[in-house]
């Protein structure tokens, strides 16, 4: 741009003017193409939607693995803002560790929003998400939960009471001998810094839990944490700084999500529940048992479901939507 500028200049030679002036539109259409691209990413990793009337947000996309390269889906999902249960569910005849190279895979940034009031922070706990209302949007953002036995609340509706910045971390006596019994010792109180379990931002909701990040690398969409909400660390970064002390805080178990769209489409969003035993947890290929609702029998009964659908989707438990009253021919 700057050479334009100098064309300008009396007694610049004209053909340098031409040739600035090609250069210029150059630059400005490849700075058209650089930015269509770099909107073409966010949009394909966006974690926001806009709330429109529909229950059904989003669309499934699709990710190749560089058949020259190596990746885990743990990466994949954390370039969508997704957590590993939900690439896993979603792609379950792939090795999470080792993917085949070429291959693809899908990315369940389709989903079913909850059933719930559109109103500052809903956790559901089944599908390892979190999401933020906020100013006619939906942010969702993927999180680890409490494991077997220290269990993240699955119905309980508080608020967001504190948050900090550099949070410290006390670990209760039954932690310490926890970790003490696998060789690691713990202090009193872990200082704020990067080396600390919660990370670098906390949001303490009731009395007992808080919303944080991590320092580690891995454990997004497992049951991992002493029974906190768990976030990336630019996850957390990005909602503490979003949401206010006093918001709403409703906490959920739903592994079926159902969903009558305006058009009459009708979609069901089936997740693994929770193992509620070791014994479950331990027996990971099997399926946990659902525990369905009166309004989830009755709505199996809608007479324009089709019922095989609906059954393998109840089976495989893929995590993505599907359309249970397609068209028929």
């Amino acid at each position: 741009m700057h050479k334009l500028s100098e064309a300008l200049v009396p007694g610049h030679r004209s053909r340098d003017i031409k040739q600035d002036i090609n250069e210029t539109i150059m630059y400005k259409k490849l700075a058209l193409a650089f930015a269509f691209l770099s909107s073409v990413t966010a949009a394909n990793a966006t974690n926001v939607y806009n709330l429109n009337g529909n229950r059904v947000v989003g669309e499934e996309q699709i990710y190749q693995i560089d058949p020259n390269g190596i990746t885990t889906l743990e990466y994949v999902a954390a370039e969508y803002h997704l957590g590993l249960s939900n690439m896993i569910e979603a792609n379950p005849e792939v090795d999470p560790i080792v993917p085949l190279k070429g291959l693809n895979l899908v990315v369940p940034t389709k989903l079913i929003l909850p059933d719930t009031v559109h109103e500052g922070i809903i956790v559901n706990s089944a599908e390892m998400r979190l999401y933020y209302y906020n100013k006619g949007r939906v942010e969702v953002y993927p999180i680890g939960i409490g494991q077997i036995g220290k269990g993240t609340p699955l119905a309980w509706t508080t608020k967001v009471e504190r948050k900090k910045a550099g949070p410290t971390w006390t670990p209760t006596a039954a932690m310490r001998a926890e970790y003490a019994a696998e060789g690691e010792y713990l202090p009193p109180v872990v200082p704020a810094g990067p080396d600390n379990p919660m990370g670098l931002y906390a949001m303490y909701v009731g009395k007992l839990y808080a919303i944080h990040g991590t320092n580690a690398d891995f454990g997004i969409g497992l049951r991992v944490s002493h029974g906190c909400v768990r976030l990336r660390n630019e996850d957390n970064e990005e909602l503490f700084h979003k949401v206010p002390v006093g918001t709403r805080v409703q906490f959920i178990n739903e592994p079926i999500k159902t969903a009558v769209e305006p058009n009459g489409d009708i979609y069901i969003e089936v997740h693994q529940p929770l193992s509620r035993s070791q014994s479950e947890f331990d027996n990971f290929d099997a399926n946990v048992p659902f525990s369905f609702t009166k309004s989830q029998l009755e709505f199996f009964k809608d007479p324009r479901i089709n019922q095989d659908i609906l059954q393998r989707a109840l089976h495989e438990r893929t995590g993505r939507p599907v359309l249970l009253n397609p068209v028929e021919f």
